[in-house]
């Protein structure tokens, strides 16, 4: 009886590991400025500057912005980019050069379809990941462009 009970549990492992659903999925990034860490800190703390350096403006919502650790956390709605339960924070540090800074972004979210396979596509992992670095690559480059 126990071997039956054991050959039994072993063959449901299969359907609980893939009933859990999408894994959180995060990417990280960062990069240095060529300006003081206050400098970056006052444009990113700056709701009104969003715009000017985040490519998806109209769909961040600020959390907070931390004077003391210089961390701005924000999330976007879902459907601004192809990624689901957008979480993010970007955090000012003095940078390698003198009157420089280092910046982290860190995101993190879901892909769009969060039910079990078959994933329609544009809506998968790869995709999702695709998303966020594309956001981020043109975000960085915006605050880049704008601070320096």
């Amino acid at each position: 009886m126990k071997q039956l009970l054991a050959i039994m549990a072993a063959a449901m492992l299969p359907f609980t590991a893939s009933a859990h659903g999408p894994s959180p999925q995060k990417v990280e990034k960062e990069i240095v400025i060529k300006a003081a860490p206050a400098k970056v800190w006052a444009v990113l703390k700056d709701s009104a500057n969003i715009g000017k350096w985040h490519p998806s403006p109209s769909a961040v919502k600020v959390k907070s912005a931390d004077d003391g650790d210089m961390k701005l956390k924000y999330e976007l709605a879902d459907g601004a980019i192809a990624a689901a339960d957008y979480n993010a924070f970007l955090a000012v540090k003095a940078g390698p050069g003198a009157g420089e800074s280092t910046v982290t972004w860190v995101a993190r979210f879901y892909r769009v379809y969060k039910l079990n396979p078959p994933i329609p596509a544009g809506q998968d992992d790869e995709s999702a990941v695709k998303a966020v670095n594309g956001l981020m690559e043109a975000g960085a480059a915006n605050l880049k462009k704008l601070v320096e």
